[in-house]
């Protein structure tokens, strides 16, 4: 997949491509119907395949005061989208002035004369231009006049409550990280290098991988987890914490991984850690040896939770 850091000017191969348009956070269930939706469109008409997406996210933009809230960083949502088929991740700078640029110019600037898009695809509640002033009927009209074609996906439901973003971000904040990878079709994870700590986990026969959460990534509810770290080195069991280690008096959050049936350093090594179950809060002990039996509770619960 190529990644276009710009609309002007777009290589001739991405021109007159299937166009995916959203934010697509999280990459989840919804927005990987709505990617196969616009590929077999692409398949039929035999169009190259492109998502458009915006960097910063409007929110950020809008309201940069808001708590972290990314299920995706960018990095992590381009890897997804290419295992989807994506051949174009088309990135719009969202600034003043993208902000300000009203729906029908949007359309005329960006998808007709840069991109030339022969069709878009949208979800049903899709908004876009200079105050949200544009919809899914506005798109659908100016496809008409412009000579383009709009599909409009339904969200995708279950039981009767459509799949979105807004609910993944709910289960993780409320210690349902299962919920949200049925929400999302794959476990949610934060992904980052491995961070020298105080060796305090060495200390308590732990040795820990310390890594930081990416700046406007969502954090999860804090406490403990059973789940999964990937390293180059292969696949691990691996007992989780995010917190803030109050027993000895921490004040950053941190985000620490044991991996079980694991020796080795992987200091300065690229880690990705899967959130499978929440197990306990983040709390203080009355001593490091309480703490170390928590410890040991804590493995001996994600050994049986988790499958190698």
């Amino acid at each position: 997949m190529r990644i276009l850091r710009h609309y002007r000017n777009p290589p001739a191969e991405a021109k007159g491509a299937v166009v995916a348009l959203g934010n697509f956070d999280g990459v989840h269930r919804g927005h990987q119907a709505l990617i196969a939706e616009a590929g077999r469109i692409a398949h039929e008409t035999q169009r190259p395949l492109a998502a458009l997406v915006f960097e910063p996210y409007p929110r950020e933009f809008f309201r940069p005061g808001d708590a972290p809230f990314r299920l995706t960083p960018f990095r992590a949502k381009a890897r997804l989208l290419s295992e989807l088929g994506v051949e174009f991740l088309i990135v719009l700078g969202f600034d003043a002035e993208m902000a300000g640029k009203l729906a029908q110019d949007f359309v005329i600037d960006v998808l007709v004369r840069a991109l030339e898009a022969s069709h878009v695809v949208v979800g049903e509640d899709f908004r876009f231009g200079k105050g949200r002033g544009g919809d899914v009927t506005l798109l659908g009209y100016m496809g008409e006049m412009e000579g383009f074609g709009v599909t409009v996906f339904g969200a995708v439901a279950e039981g009767g409550e459509k799949i979105s973003s807004s609910k993944v971000r709910a289960a993780l904040k409320e210690r349902r990280p299962e919920e949200a990878a049925r929400l999302l079709g794959h476990w949610w994870s934060i992904e980052a290098h491995v961070a020298s700590g105080d060796r305090r986990g060495r200390s308590l026969g732990f040795p820990t991988a310390n890594i930081a959460i990416e700046p406007n990534k969502l954090v999860p509810a804090l406490g403990a987890y059973a789940g999964r770290a990937i390293a180059e080195e292969g696949r691990f069991v691996a007992a989780l914490s995010v917190g803030y280690r109050p027993t000895f008096g921490g004040t950053q959050l941190r985000v620490e991984a044991f991996l079980l049936d694991f020796e080795g350093d992987l200091y300065q090594r690229k880690l990705e850690l899967r959130f499978v179950k929440w197990l306990h809060p983040d709390r203080t002990f009355p001593s490091p040896e309480d703490l170390v039996q928590q410890l040991r509770r804590d493995v001996v619960d994600t050994r049986r939770i988790v499958r190698p």
